[in-house]
């Protein structure tokens, strides 16, 4: 197994993590609950931040720019709700 995809595999495990812990903390019964949730996710977003940044500096996580097009048609949307 390359590399890549070792980190490639990590940051979708992270990423699980972050939406199991803020899943955690939204259905929280107490305010301790809440905050190890709270607390847990903050440092599970740090470790995927991290992650990503480091696939991203050697080449192998390349997001998609959005069309300057589509970002107009987004902003007009919500501007109509509001």
């Amino acid at each position: 197994m390359e590399d890549r995809d070792l980190m490639e595999n990590m940051l979708l495990l992270e990423k699980g993590v972050c939406d199991l812990f803020m899943h955690g903390a939204i259905e929280s019964s107490s305010q301790d609950v809440h905050q190890a949730f709270s607390s847990s996710l903050n440092t599970a977003l740090n470790m995927q931040s991290q992650i990503y940044g480091q696939m991203k500096a050697r080449g192998w996580y390349k997001p998609d720019s959005a069309e300057q097009q589509k970002l107009s048609s987004v902003r007009m949307k919500f501007a109509q709700n509001n």
